[in-house]
């Protein structure tokens, strides 16, 4: 109880006895559940207020729609996205559960109890877009995206490598021949076809929750944190694969 905000505390003291038995027995059923049923009822229970919040918060979001244009992503933050991404943040935490099962509940009801949390789904909304597209790149963009950034083997190691190891596991780039010089050319400039759907479903996967959400935090508050040069990255295939081997 001495962790509860103290108007959470102080309301939870008031109850008169039938009603603390509602409270045990909601308690029990959420805890009790499995994961998923968790993300569910939290979504039905609390998105609601939580869109509300978020869409009052004029400059988180205004920021935050400044980034995706930055990185020419085209994706708005009606109150129908933001409802979706909620839902998707508790969803990918319940997925979450498999590697730090005592933080889910934790995380998911700071985000309820208190209203400075709504900046962590921005962070994520922010986070998860950059994956994304991340996701949709070729290897050969991503080549030229991580050598524009200031700590190259860092950004290819937490982003790049674990995006190629999701591709090739899951067929989206199949590197067969890789060690012969004219197919590697092939899949290294490889458009990767992914539905929206299965983009999701890889960065879910790939990346926790919190790994996505810093993503996300870093672009907003250090603005240079990500070197992006769009013309160069998605610039036509050159004869650069070629010097690069």
């Amino acid at each position: 109880m001495d962790q509860l905000p103290p108007e959470v505390k102080k309301w939870a003291e008031s109850l008169p006895w039938t009603h603390r038995r509602y409270v045990l027995s909601l308690c029990h059923l959420l805890c009790a559940a499995p994961p998923e049923v968790q993300a569910e009822f939290l979504d039905d229970y609390t998105a609601d207020g939580l869109v509300y919040k978020m869409i009052q918060d004029h400059y988180t979001k205004q920021k935050v729609s400044f980034y995706l244009i930055k990185f020419h992503i085209a994706t708005e933050l009606t109150e129908a996205l933001l409802r979706g991404y909620i839902r998707q943040f508790y969803i990918h935490s319940a997925h979450d559960v498999r590697r730090q099962p005592a933080h889910y509940l934790e995380s998911v009801l700071r985000l309820v109890i208190n209203p400075q949390e709504k900046n962590n789904v921005f962070n994520y909304i922010l986070g998860f877009e950059l994956l994304k597209m991340m996701f949709k790149m070729s290897w050969l963009q991503h080549e030229r995206l991580y050598k524009s950034q200031i700590n190259q083997e860092a950004f290819l190691h937490a982003y790049i490598k674990p995006i190629q190891y999701a591709h090739r596991l899951n067929g989206v780039i199949y590197p067969k021949d890789e060690n012969v010089f004219f197919a590697k050319r092939d899949y290294y400039v490889q458009q990767p076809e992914v539905s929206d759907t299965k983009v999701r479903e890889l960065v879910i996967s790939t990346f926790p929750t919190k790994f996505v959400s810093e993503f996300g935090f870093s672009i907003i508050r250090h603005p240079n944190s990500l070197n992006f040069d769009y013309d160069y990255i998605f610039s036509p295939e050159t004869d650069e694969i070629f010097a690069n081997n």
